[in-house]
């Protein structure tokens, strides 16, 4: 007789489900990454010019806009990757760069990136992503239009 070990396993720290999220979007797997968000997930984007959404309510909302991204940025790698814990255990500060290419014109994509990332219960409850939007390149003008209408 097996007695096997039924003890529940602890959610994924801060750390663990953020580096997890990266590779699902390299991966191209935007429901999986979706699924890393709370059913009431806040995102916010301080610095998102006009045009931009500057923030999203729900798992919905994130969900509409993250839906075409592999269709207008071939995100190919994440460089540069520092996690900063901070005092409070469920939040992390994330560095980091990323790039690929822009799917409409070849054009390369680069970005840097600096997000405060909180974690309750395994899903990501509050993201604010200070991307910087002077990085934006011409081509990304589709992406742009698109993103717009699905906030």
């Amino acid at each position: 007789m097996s007695t096997g070990n039924t003890a529940p396993t602890a959610p994924p720290t801060p750390t663990d489900l953020y580096r997890h999220g990266l590779r699902l979007l390299l991966d191209k797997d935007i429901d999986g990454w979706v699924a890393l968000c709370d059913d009431h997930a806040v995102f916010e984007f301080p610095f998102a010019p006009d045009g931009f959404p500057k923030r999203l309510d729900g798992r919905p909302a994130v969900a509409a806009y993250m839906r075409d991204y592999p269709t207008h940025i071939d995100l190919q790698d994440f460089p540069h990757l520092e996690i900063h814990r901070t005092d409070a255990p469920d939040t992390i500060v994330v560095e980091m760069r990323a790039t690929g290419r822009i799917v409409a014109t070849g054009a390369p994509y680069e970005m840097a990136y600096i997000a405060v990332v909180t974690v309750r219960n395994g899903r990501i409850t509050h993201y604010r992503d200070y991307w910087n939007p002077l990085a934006v390149p011409a081509s990304m003008a589709e992406v742009k239009s698109s993103w717009a209408t699905s906030s």
